[in-house]
């Protein structure tokens, strides 16, 4: 800076007021202390201003996979309205959710300068293991219920999937056959409650749900099952993709969609509308969600303190060509 200095004719102070963008310095002064930064190869360190300042314009996010759809475009959400905020996120993912996995994460993000953290990750993990959170570092929590403990921003899980079983129901459907996700989900344990729910509340019969992993594939395995069931007309699949492999088990094995077998995934993704028929799904709103999570997390940064509790997102069933009424010989 005392090169700069010298070089622009100005004093010290004058070219820290230019690096911070101060607007009390004449045009002209400011050209020649430009001009002076880019002959010296000069640039401000950020970093010993944020030391200064306490403030890192950064926040932090924990998470398992981008491999879903969920994580990544959470994540895509977080960064946008990050950027929008004039704050940058470093991502630190865990390859292994295992207990020395969660805290290393968090001793990392102990050691980088972030203003706030956003975890996105089970909360029985955050029960499982002894966890140190950053001193003062305001904590944001995605697609859990740890509300009771800590600010909690998600979707409405349990909604969605009511208006999807209840989307069939009132099709005309006996029952909805259901495709979970991963057991150790909380998104899909939320929409397996609410499936079940919504069938007992009725007086449906429950049929046993089929077990998949958010993949195609498990779907695809999940519809053969299903697919051997002539009793079965109505399905609710806990995500797209597994939607997806239920749609092309049931093409395989001569089951119709709509006419034989109604489908419904979960979360809307962009390519639901080019499945064979275009997917009733239910839609998340993921702009939002990401939204919510930086709001919270600054509004705890600026006010230091915010209580515990949960933000729930609405999702809306959208209605597309993979569901119909049942066909008068499935009605008899």
């Amino acid at each position: 800076m005392a090169d700069v200095a010298r070089l622009a004719g100005v004093s010290a102070q004058t070219v820290s007021r230019v690096s911070a963008g101060h607007p009390g310095v004449l045009e002209s002064t400011r050209r020649e202390v430009l001009n002076a930064m880019q002959q010296l190869g000069y640039r401000p360190n950020s970093a010993a201003r944020a030391l200064k300042r306490g403030e890192f314009r950064t926040i932090g996010v924990i998470l398992f996979t981008l491999a879903t759809t969920g994580n990544s475009r959470t994540v895509e959400a977080i960064a946008a309205h990050a950027a929008r905020e004039g704050y940058a996120i470093t991502l630190i993912p865990v390859a292994v959710p295992t207990q020395d996995g969660v805290l290393g994460a968090f001793t990392r993000l102990g050691e980088l300068a972030v203003d706030g953290i956003i975890v996105i990750m089970e909360v029985h993990l955050l029960d499982a293991v002894d966890l140190t959170l950053p001193p003062g570092v305001p904590v944001v929590v995605v697609d859990s219920d740890a509300g009771d403990r800590y600010p909690v921003v998600d979707a409405d899980q349990a909604e969605g999937a009511r208006q999807a079983v209840r989307h069939l129901l009132a099709l005309g459907h006996e029952t909805v056959w259901h495709v979970t996700g991963p057991d150790e989900s909380f998104s899909s344990a939320r929409r397996a409650q609410a499936w079940r729910q919504v069938l007992e509340d009725a007086g449906r019969p429950v049929p046993p749900s089929e077990h998949g992993d958010w993949s195609a594939e498990s779907g695809y395995r999940a519809g053969l099952r299903l697919a051997a069931r002539p009793e079965c007309t109505a399905v609710f699949a806990a995500n797209d993709q597994m939607a997806l492999g239920v749609l092309r088990a049931l093409h395989e094995n001569g089951r119709r969609v709509p006419e034989d077998v109604s489908v419904v995934g979960f979360d809307d993704i962009p390519d639901a509308t080019s499945y064979m028929p275009p997917l009733t799904t239910v839609h998340q709103d993921w702009p939002e969600v990401g939204r919510r999570c930086v709001q919270a997390l600054l509004e705890q940064i600026n006010r230091h303190t915010v209580p515990p509790g949960t933000v729930l997102v609405p999702t809306t069933l959208i209605e597309r060509a993979s569901t119909a009424p049942p066909s008068t010989d499935q009605r008899q």
